[in-house]
């Protein structure tokens, strides 16, 4: 994954994560904590929220991260699509580094694997856009 993607997403720790089901989307807010090693974001969030109703029927996810300020030369953000499964030891690991407030409270974690993502970044030119995609 390019540095200047990895950066911004090191810097940020709120995801919006859109399913859909049916022809019925739905979008939510997570805190994230991301996983270079293995390009994944990990999240908590309970089975019975609408959005892991929609991901236990569907698992492919998208998303935004976005960076808000009205200086068009500073605007970023990124786009993602990805695959939701349970988190591994490592995501749960990284997950409680970042929220380590968040283990008292049992939750459920999972992982988001980015299959793609899309970093405007008007820093380097405006309407630059980096890509990645995994192999």
């Amino acid at each position: 994954m390019n540095e200047k993607i990895i950066d911004f997403l090191s810097e940020h720790h709120v995801l919006s994560l859109n399913t859909c089901v049916e022809n019925q989307s739905w979008s939510s807010s997570c805190f994230y904590a991301f996983l270079q090693s293995t390009d994944t974001f990990v999240f908590a969030s309970d089975t019975d929220t609408r959005h892991m109703q929609n991901i236990a029927k569907n698992p492919q996810v998208s998303g935004v991260i976005a960076l808000e300020t009205k200086q068009i030369g500073l605007i970023r953000g990124l786009q993602f699509e990805g695959v939701v499964q349970k988190a591994s030891k490592s995501g749960e690991k990284a997950y409680f580094k970042a929220y380590p407030f968040a283990r008292i409270m049992l939750p459920k974690l999972w992982e988001i694997e980015i299959t793609y993502a899309k970093l405007t970044d008007n820093r380097l030119g405006f309407g630059k856009k980096l890509e990645y995609k995994r192999a």
